[in-house]
């Protein structure tokens, strides 16, 4: 007896000994395990580094707490976990679950407060046994730091999917968008970007919505190239001290003196994005008594720029099959008008087959009139980002484009060949001067023939970044067709276009990263719910007690002795 409590004792007094040694190993050695499949909780280095930037404390407030529907439930736990993994990085990191409705007489106040700072609720119906209600849920959160803040999107907005669906392609983006916010906080400017102007290129309200995005992030102004006449040099010195430039629909041809500026910012380094619309049509044009008009090729002076750069777009519209919706009075007008939605053709609606990182994992993307990329060969790489779908043709101009086409028959037999047209290309590598060889269009003495490693993005279509306006003539979220209610992932790629341009590549491979998140099937729970509880509930409980009742038996067993 006194050998067995000098055996326990000695068994109790090594195994205290061991924690201890742990216990001081483990103040020395940090380290995460992350047993899941996917390695979910493995957090990116780059998130990492984001991480080790706050130096101070950082606060996040989620607006997820109290009775929420199941799907939301499991995107708050995940939240809840990610947000743990930040924080055992950084103790200077510290978040709470609120409920912004829990007190009755606030929270239309706490309503308003939170429409205010751009968080905007969802509202969905809970199917409960058959029971259906209404909730509405605050999917966000806000971090402060350094008496800034920035709200923090949880839930993405997919088009056309459930709200399951919904919750696992958020939880897919939400480490991107905590380490985003993070990054957007605690890190100055340090990127500008150039918005290029005079050559009737699109309004600042119609591109209000991207360029504020992109302002919480980088520097952003207006650069003119109406001075290119007057100082072409001074022109290109100011414009080389920014990074990127974004030259969104222009309408007016180009001088070769400001093609020369444009071309020898890209030869010394300068990224550029390029949203070329190459005809046109434009659909206000189409919403008048005859429903049609007339589509013919725009001269912006710039094909032989591209040319040389590998790439050329044609004057062709792209007729896509796979078209976004669009609402026409269909019977008699007036009163009783009636609107019904038809198919349009040449609104393609792209689904990224690419995985490049800026266009992995995105939902559908609309353009307007989008014409044809083709890609030559001359040493420069070349990745298709965005392409239409298999059963898609080119349309000549000029031609006439007629509301009346939402009426036509086809079948795949029309689309033999003819389909996955390119319509964004990313373009990377040692670009050549498009004056090489050529007479300059004014002189200049540091004139460089082959510019360094470079890249830039070609998009053929200028209406991509466009946002529609309000009744108010205020803008709209940036994807978001007022006409159909749809939502389109038009943000997010430009967002991540110039993220990749401007070597914030980082942030793109977190976003891009593949999760593997199981949900129970609501259907099939339903038609099962007995067998269901029994399984998910009873059966842990059946085990638990099988496993306490052998304990039990064998400790009794072994000390009866």
């Amino acid at each position: 007896m006194i050998t067995a409590k000098k055996r326990n004792l000695k068994s109790v007094v090594i195994t205290i000994a061991i924690l201890l040694v742990l216990n001081i190993v483990g103040n020395y050695f940090f380290h995460r395990f992350d047993l899941t499949k996917d390695k979910r909780y493995t957090l990116s280095q780059t998130s990492l580094n984001i991480i080790k930037e706050v130096k101070e404390p950082l606060s996040i407030k989620i607006y997820m707490e109290g009775d929420l529907p199941a799907e939301f439930k499991r995107l708050q736990q995940e939240t809840k976990e990610l947000l743990e993994e930040f924080q055992a990085y950084n103790s200077n990191i510290v978040f709470e679950f609120v409920n912004p409705l829990e007190n009755e007489d606030d929270s239309m106040n706490n309503i308003k407060a939170l429409y205010m700072k751009g968080l905007t609720p969802v509202n969905i119906t809970v199917d409960d046994k058959g029971k259906q209600s209404q909730a509405m849920v605050f999917p966000w959160a806000i971090a402060v730091y350094h008496n800034k803040e920035v709200n923090i999107p949880l839930l993405k907005n997919i088009m056309g999917v459930s709200t399951t669906e919904k919750v696992i392609g958020s939880v897919q983006h939400l480490e991107y968008s905590i380490a985003d916010a993070l990054n957007k906080i605690t890190k100055e400017k340090q990127k500008k970007i150039a918005v290029i102007k005079g050559n009737g290129e699109i309004q600042d309200v119609l591109i209000a919505k991207f360029l504020l995005q992109i302002r919480e992030s980088y520097h952003i102004g207006p650069f003119t190239l109406d001075s290119v006449a007057q100082n072409p040099i001074g022109t290109l010195d100011a414009l080389k001290k920014y990074d990127l430039a974004i030259i969104a629909k222009p309408t007016e041809a180009f001088t070769d003196a400001e093609k020369q500026v444009l071309d020898q910012f890209v030869i010394n380094g300068g990224k550029s994005m390029w949203l070329i619309d190459q005809t046109t049509a434009e659909m206000d044009s189409l919403y008048n008594d005859a429903g049609a008009t007339l589509a013919f090729p725009r001269n912006l002076n710039l094909n032989d720029m591209f040319f040389k750069y590998g790439i050329r777009i044609n004057p062709d519209i792209v007729k896509d099959e796979q078209g976004s919706p669009i609402k026409l009075a269909t019977g008699e007008q007036g009163s009783a008008t009636q609107y019904q939605t038809f198919n349009w053709k040449f609104a393609p609606l792209v689904y990224p087959v690419s995985q490049h990182p800026i266009v992995k994992n995105l939902g559908g993307i609309k353009f307007d009139f989008a014409n044809a990329i083709d890609t030559l060969k001359n040493g420069i790489k070349k990745t298709v980002l965005l392409q239409s779908s298999q059963y898609s043709k080119k349309t000549g101009t000029p031609s006439e484009i007629n509301l009346n086409i939402v009426a036509e028959e086809t079948s795949p037999n029309h689309y033999i060949n003819t389909g996955n047209i390119p319509m964004a290309v990313l373009l990377e590598g040692n670009f050549h001067s498009a004056f090489e060889n050529r007479v300059l269009a004014f002189k200049q003495n540091n004139f460089e023939t082959e510019g360094k490693e470079n890249k830039m993005i070609v998009i053929s279509d200028g209406d991509i970044i466009k946002n529609q306006l309000d009744k108010n003539y205020a803008p709209v979220e940036l994807g978001f067709d007022q006409r159909s209610g749809n939502l389109y992932d038009n943000k997010d790629f430009l967002l991540n276009s110039v993220n990749y341009l401007l070597d914030d590549s980082g942030l793109i491979n977190i976003r891009s990263k593949d999760l593997d998140l199981p949900l129970l099937d609501k259907e099939k729970v339903f038609e099962n719910y007995t067998q269901t509880q029994v399984i998910t509930i009873g059966l842990p409980i059946l085990i638990l007690g099988i496993f306490g009742a052998v304990f039990s038996f064998l400790r009794k067993r072994k000390y009866s002795r």
